[in-house]
């Protein structure tokens, strides 16, 4: 995954703080051309970073995956390490088992609760 900084993390910001939009508009947020979004769209796509939603199939609406969300988070990091998609992954998986793990619990819990259970 190589990202460019710091229009790519520009776009995450766009997509994390205001949701799902479109380029013109992620152009005018992040300050950068609305051609260097357009090419840069794809891209974050490609890595799993965005997902083009549509409505239409040719409609150019985006949104922050989670592992986009994750690479923002990231982000400090993505200098000093040599492997930023394997972190990204790490922290994503760990994600992943930390909501499963609170799922579990919390649906113990909620049994215990329910009166149509007992």
């Amino acid at each position: 995954m190589k990202l460019r900084q710091p229009t790519d993390f520009l776009i995450l910001e766009a997509l994390h703080a205001y949701g799902r939009n479109v380029a013109p508009n992620l152009a005018h947020i992040t300050g950068k051309s609305r051609k260097n979004v357009n090419n840069r769209l794809p891209v974050l796509e490609d890595y799993g970073l965005v997902e083009k939603i549509g409505p239409a199939e040719r409609s150019g609406l985006y949104e922050i995956t989670d592992r986009g969300g994750v690479a923002l988070r990231c982000r400090d990091e993505y200098d000093s390490t040599a492997d930023f998609e394997g972190l990204v992954e790490r922290r994503l998986e760990a994600n992943d088992s930390a909501g499963a793990s609170t799922a579990m619990a919390r649906g113990g819990d909620e049994s215990q609760n329910d009166p149509d259970e007992q």
